[in-house]
């Protein structure tokens, strides 16, 4: 058991319970901060936050929820509205959130943090990674464990622990610009 403390950026149960299932399993002691200005509408927010929120209580982990401020997310991606997804609108979204994760671990003295952004199959493992040793960089001691929460069995528990808790599992990262993917490929989008 390595007893380090972990502060793990979340976007979703769905993304999160296999990485807290490792995590736990190497003795990690976990924080989860749920900071996602991105997603839209606010019902889809409060309804991913709740069920993360539920699953982190059975598992007795603590949530420190991060400010909604919608309006603030979309100047910060303002005048890339219409990049593909996994460009350089998502690059400006990891890195607001991620900076915002680096500056909370500093604050509350954990030299560690990660993102379940990594377990989703809608992101670049690439940027993710820069965004992230970018904000690890602006705190002296801090470090971002960049981990592929995709390999090593994870992505098949993933599939698995969704299936267990009933997790509503949403079809689009959480932005209204990552819904044109789903309406390009013919799907109804209920926002």
């Amino acid at each position: 058991m390595n007893g380090q403390k972990i502060l793990l950026h979340s976007c979703c149960a769905p993304c999160s319970a296999a990485v807290l299932e490792w995590l736990i399993r190497n003795g990690y002691e976990t924080v989860l901060f749920y900071y996602n200005p991105n997603i839209y509408p606010q019902e889809e927010y409060e309804k991913r936050k709740n069920e993360l929120t539920k699953y982190a209580a059975k598992k007795r982990i603590k949530v420190i929820d991060g400010d909604y401020n919608y309006n603030r997310w979309k100047q910060t991606v303002e005048g890339f509205e219409n990049e593909p997804e996994r460009g350089a609108r998502c690059l400006r979204c990891f890195k607001m959130r991620l900076n915002k994760t680096a500056e909370l671990a500093n604050t509350l003295g954990i030299s560690l943090f990660a993102t379940t952004l990594s377990s989703s199959r809608w992101k670049d493992l690439n940027r993710i990674d820069e965004a992230g040793s970018e904000a690890a960089m602006k705190y002296a001691g801090l470090t971002f464990l960049n981990k592929n929460w995709r390999k090593d069995g994870l992505q098949q528990r993933r599939n698995d622990l969704i299936k267990e808790n009933n997790f509503y599992n949403q079809q689009y990262c959480g932005c209204e610009y990552s819904t044109r993917v789903l309406r390009d490929a013919g799907k109804a989008v209920i926002i």
